[in-house]
């Protein structure tokens, strides 16, 4: 029997789990590390703590599996998206990594629609320019902190930094280098012409992979601590997201995703790079070779109910009193609106200055209105999203859901209500769909399977269970919705202004 292991690199944590060649679950371990937030809105990690999560995470599940390091033939890596590791001529850190969700670069994105033009940018990245993406946070080091970029000789995905501990090799592969807004998204290659702008080059960047590709292979000293073996060959992997797609079987047209998790994604398989007009949603590239996929984040979906955890359930660990409460509730939480913009917005709106709120806020509102509208409004934001993704054409008839939110019976019926379509997951531990996802690829990588699509179709199986829309709670559902739909345009000035309100405590 062989073996193949994914590691998904998140933001609260970095989880390794080990997989045998039928994606059975074998071991898996997790490690959590810290987020650095110096200032408001800023969002940080060091990567080292990437990589020491690796090592420990590994050895455990090895040690836990007792399977020889010699049957580990395959390993993939899943990523945060959108971040930016700096590093010098030695591969060294020259300062923590810029996070996915970081708010600091509206200024900087519109510098570098300046010096790019969005001309630029929609002919090769499919969008414009976008203060969420990389070369935004590229730009931002440049302007403010000039004398690290000056000794930048690399500069590297979250993961693809992990791929660089682990074998040596400055590489990324097609659906992470979607987000850095410098990728030629049609032909799955570095744009000469924003690389030119931007005056960056592939040598900085690292070479560009299929998400399948053998990257390179573990070091010898790396594989020791890790209990494995050099022989282990490390495949292109895959954006987190993307790694969901593939391990929740979206790697064929008519299929769409929901995970929830820190942030939360709708994503839909599309066989064309298809321009979204309206500029409401991502297209990237697929980790299928010539397939991409349609997709949107909110940043803050399940870091919302975590927050109000935090706050007003801190000793409800497992959440098993907030989704009581949030059943205890009404459908549109007695007309209370929550807007989930904590850390701003990605899709629709791709705004870091927006904020977080409650609207309709009465004297009769109780904490259990309160909890089941964040959990409302985060799936209404999901929606936006699916919104988008329909009006590009594509219109799945069912949704797979995986991530931590999908944990909870409620909210995949509330899903279902919302987005008014059935809701199925994946006959597995649906949490770890990412790593099940980056270590069909290490498979698919090392030969095991031809394909990734017929990896997925021999591997992927789904649950009986199919959480169907009730007819009454979609009805309220649509009209809530509508309200939502309606609050960003009359609130995005204020916002702005609260932010600028100019004092010190």
């Amino acid at each position: 029997m062989t073996y193949y292991l994914g590691l998904d690199l998140g933001t609260g944590s970095l989880k390794t789990v080990l997989f045998d060649v039928n994606g059975l679950e074998i071991a898996a371990s997790a490690v959590e590390y810290p987020l650095y937030q110096p200032h408001n809105g800023w969002s940080e990690q060091n990567p080292e703590d990437w990589y020491q999560a690796a090592l420990k995470t590994v050895k455990a599940v090895m040690d836990q599996s007792g399977i020889a390091p010699e049957q580990v033939m395959g390993l993939g890596i899943s990523g945060q998206m959108m971040g930016a590791v700096m590093l010098d001529k030695n591969g060294e850190i020259l300062r923590r990594a810029i996070l996915w969700n970081d708010g600091r670069t509206s200024e900087s994105c519109e510098h570098v629609r300046h010096i790019v033009g969005d001309d630029l940018f929609m002919k090769y990245s499919l969008t414009p320019a976008r203060p969420g993406l990389t070369a935004a946070k590229i730009q931002w080091v440049k302007e403010n902190q000039p004398q690290i970029y000056e000794k930048v000789e690399h500069i590297l995905l979250p993961k693809d930094y992990l791929r660089y501990r682990l074998t040596g090799e400055y590489a990324t592969e097609v659906s992470d280098a979607s987000a850095t807004q410098i990728l030629d998204i049609p032909n799955r290659k570095w744009s000469d012409e924003i690389m030119t702008a931007m005056n960056l080059n592939e040598a900085m960047l690292g070479k560009v992979y299929e998400s399948q590709e053998i990257t390179g292979y573990v070091l010898p000293e790396v594989a020791k601590l890790m209990g494995i073996t050099s022989k282990c060959a490390v495949v292109g992997g895959a954006s987190d997201n993307s790694a969901g797609g593939v391990g929740t079987g979206v790697v064929a047209p008519g299929r769409a995703m929901t995970t929830i998790g820190t942030s939360g994604t709708v994503f839909a398989f599309s066989e064309e790079p298809v321009l979204d007009i309206n500029k409401s949603v991502y297209t990237f590239c697929m980790p299928v070779p010539g397939a991409w996929h349609f997709m949107g984040s909110v940043n803050s979906c399940g870091a919302s109910l975590k927050w109000w955890r935090n706050n007003f359930y801190p000793d409800d660990l497992e959440y098993e009193q907030i989704n009581k409460d949030a059943a205890s509730s009404n459908p549109s939480a007695n007309r209370l609106i929550y807007l989930p913009y904590l850390n701003g917005e990605q899709s629709p709106h791709f705004n870091l200055n927006c904020r977080g709120s409650f609207v309709g806020l009465a004297a009769i509102h109780t904490r259990a209105d309160m909890t089941r509208a964040v959990m409302e409004g985060t799936t209404y934001a999901l929606r936006d999203i699916l919104t988008g993704i329909r009006n590009c054409g594509v219109r799945p008839e069912t949704m797979r859901m995986c991530g931590g939110g999908s944990k909870s019976p409620f909210w995949r019926q509330l899903m279902a209500d919302i987005y008014n379509m059935p809701v199925t997951l994946p006959d597995m531990n649906s949490e770890n769909s990412a790593a099940l996802g980056v270590a069909i690829l290490a498979a698919v990588g090392t030969g095991a399977y031809p394909s990734v699509v017929d990896a997925c179709d021999k591997i992927i199986k789904m649950r009986d269970e199919v959480y169907k829309p009730d007819e009454e709670f979609a009805f309220i559902y649509d009209k809530v919705y509508r309200e939502f739909d309606a609050l960003y345009p009359k609130l995005k000035e204020n916002w702005k202004s609260i932010l600028n309100i100019d004092f010190q405590y």
